[in-house]
């Protein structure tokens, strides 16, 4: 039966963390289905991502009744090459789901595509030890696009790639993605890992990116602050 490797997961949380500036992420005890991350985002206090949820489904259940008894609210991500089947567990376990359709996907940057940004914009690259940011700067000098990629190892988990909706179609997401992995291969990278919205599967795919395993996202009960 395929299944998603939980070492890939763990590769690309790694580097999520770093990307977010976010503690390391934690096992989840006592049986060690997954891994817990704290985001400290209201309605999203903690974040936890499931490891064996093909090779051992009983793991996902239990993730999902301690996501919903959880005291903070906590979203659920399952990588998964069988949605179907996560789906079920995840509604059997009164949460809710919140996205279905993410990939997760990697890509060698060392073959990685090169495009520059069109006239009149241009690229502004900044790097911070293991992250870095690229901006493309439209003819006022207003970002029309950013993202985000930190370097693990030889790994890079690019993050958080947004197009202003004033400015796409002029393909910035392409320069983008082509500046990120330039800057990563220099620092030492040679595998690029992302989790992919919808709307960027496309993308991605046409840049030589491969999808490895679907990836859907749920939340357990909104716990009201305390403040």
């Amino acid at each position: 039966m395929a299944k998603i490797e939980s070492q890939l997961v763990r590769r690309w949380l790694d580097g999520w963390t770093v990307a977010r500036s976010l503690p390391e992420a934690e096992p989840v005890e006592p049986a060690g289905d997954g891994l817990r991350s704290k985001c400290d985002q209201p309605g999203r206090e903690v974040e936890v991502f499931a490891l064996r949820a093909d090779e051992e489904p009983e793991s996902l259940a239990r993730l999902a009744a301690a996501v919903a008894a959880a005291r903070q609210t906590t979203w659920l991500t399952v990588p998964t090459l069988r949605p179907d089947t996560v789906e079920s567990v995840i509604g059997a376990a009164g949460l809710e789901l919140l996205r279905r359709s993410e990939w997760l996907m990697t890509t060698k940057l060392t073959e990685h595509p090169q495009h520059a940004p069109a006239a009149p914009y241009e690229s502004e690259v900044c790097t911070e030890g293991p992250v870095t940011v690229v901006s493309l700067r439209g003819p006022s000098g207003e970002v029309a696009a950013r993202g985000t990629i930190a370097v693990v190892g030889t790994d890079a988990i690019a993050d958080r790639i947004e197009t202003d909706e004033a400015h796409r179609r002029r393909g910035l997401g392409r320069a983008m993605m082509s500046a990120l992995a330039e800057a990563a291969v220099s620092q030492g990278a040679r595998t690029g890992l992302l989790i992919a919205s919808e709307e960027g599967q496309r993308l991605y795919s046409a840049l030589g990116w491969h999808h490895e395993a679907d990836v859907l996202i749920a939340r357990g009960p909104v716990v009201p602050s305390s403040c």
